[in-house]
């Protein structure tokens, strides 16, 4: 056993698994490890890394606001922060009345929208009402609150009670509006369901989740955390459907690498917090928010938004392409894409990929998950294609094995 598994497994915490590998550096989409082997990395830190690994503007971001200022606290405002909630504002789509809160993960912003949801009730509905509804198989984050709305039993398991008043239905038009009534407080929903294997809710979810909660009085929150900043082809999944939600929760891609969460509210919902209801001392410090921006910055003056939508068709077909038994189908959106297997054999298939130098990630035993940076181009799709090739080919399906 190489000594950094000792070294890992003697200091961290005994709530992550054992890694694949140590990582030493990055440059676009390629990795190296302490060995000097290089990976394509079609993970993206798990959709984080919109820029891929030590993109320019990212490093000049990180070093020119370290220089000047990295914290103060929410006692003070700053220029990066404020220009920030300007810039979520707009693309968002929020508007004037749009209000941003910042947090330092995904989790953390999902926090801010369980108290929204009961704030709102609690202002709104006499009595408050208790009903918060999410989705089976969705994931929120893993604090207790976003334990609660996450659609995955086995993960509230051992940290049971869990904060109440939380029902999870099936992703389906049926399922919801029979979940839906005047006693819901807010409906939370995934474009994509990441967690479950890469799996879009059915068309005309978003539009009919929207006209039941206008129609009931609750809010619409859509947890944007792994499909935002550009991932699906648009800045961010709802967009797709041509919905305004009352509430967003953004994370990973928005700081492509650096640590930020964020909750961006519409309309009446941005009036529901008063001071001291709710806070962070490292969210929205001028470190965060001046990396964020730069990124941000980048994906539109460089038009990441349309590459995700141009290089996830390519993907897709690039994975039909190849003709394996194991791929029985493409799901999602732009570069956030799910590769459905007729076998449960996704595991093999990742460590399979590890070496043949290439990142991916297996969400479930049936379903292996892409999510790239958003800078990929056509050598990046190619080289791609010749290792995922590589890989399938070295994990025989069952039916092939039992073959004389």
């Amino acid at each position: 056993m190489n000594a950094w598994h000792d070294r890992f497994h003697q200091s961290m915490m005994g709530s992550m698994a054992t890694p694949l590998g140590m990582l030493d550096r990055g440059e676009g989409c390629w990795v190296w490890d302490m060995d000097g082997m290089s990976y394509l990395d079609f993970l993206a830190g798990i959709a984080v890394n919109s820029l891929g690994h030590a993109h320019p503007v990212f490093v000049a971001a990180v070093s020119a606001q370290a220089a000047r200022l990295a914290h103060v606290s929410n006692y003070f405002a700053t220029e990066p922060q404020v220009a920030l909630a300007e810039r979520l504002k707009r693309i968002t789509g929020a508007g004037e009345r749009g209000r941003v809160y910042f947090g330092n993960s995904g989790a953390e912003a999902n926090e801010a929208a369980f108290k929204l949801a009961r704030l709102h009730s609690s202002v709104h509905s006499t009595p408050p009402r208790t009903r918060i509804i999410t989705l089976v198989d969705s994931f929120h984050g893993r604090t207790m609150g976003g334990l609660a709305l996450s659609g995955k039993p086995a993960m509230r398991e051992d940290f049971q009670p869990v904060p109440g008043g939380v029902e999870h239905i099936a992703p389906t038009l049926e399922a919801l509006e029979q979940a839906m009534d005047g006693t819901v407080a807010a409906l939370f929903v995934e474009p994509i369901l990441g967690e479950a294997g890469v799996r879009p809710l059915p068309d005309g979810f978003l539009e009919r989740a929207r006209e039941l909660t206008t129609q009931y009085g609750a809010l619409l929150i859509i947890d944007e955390i792994q499909t935002g900043a550009g991932r699906t082809g648009r800045w961010f999944g709802f967009q797709h459907a041509g919905i305004v939600p009352d509430a967003v929760t953004l994370a990973k891609g928005i700081g492509g690498g650096f640590p930020i969460g964020a909750l961006v509210t519409y309309g009446d919902a941005s009036e529901l917090f008063g001071p001291g209801q709710h806070g962070s001392t490292f969210g929205g410090n001028p470190l965060a928010t001046a990396t964020s921006n730069a990124v941000l910055e980048e994906i539109e003056s460089a038009g990441l938004v349309a590459n995700a939508a141009v290089r996830g068709q390519e993907l897709r077909a690039a994975v039909m392409g190849i003709g394996s038994p194991l791929v029985t189908g493409v799901r999602g959106a732009g570069l956030l894409l799910g590769i459905a297997l007729s076998e449960p054999v996704a595991s093999e298939v990742v460590a399979a990929a590890l070496r043949e130098g290439l990142i991916i990630n297996a969400p479930n035993p049936q379903s292996i998950r892409l999510a790239p940076p958003l800078i990929i181009g056509d050598t990046e799709i190619a080289e791609f294609t010749a290792r995922f090739t590589r890989a399938l080919e070295s994990v025989r399906p069952a039916t092939a094995k039992e073959t004389p």
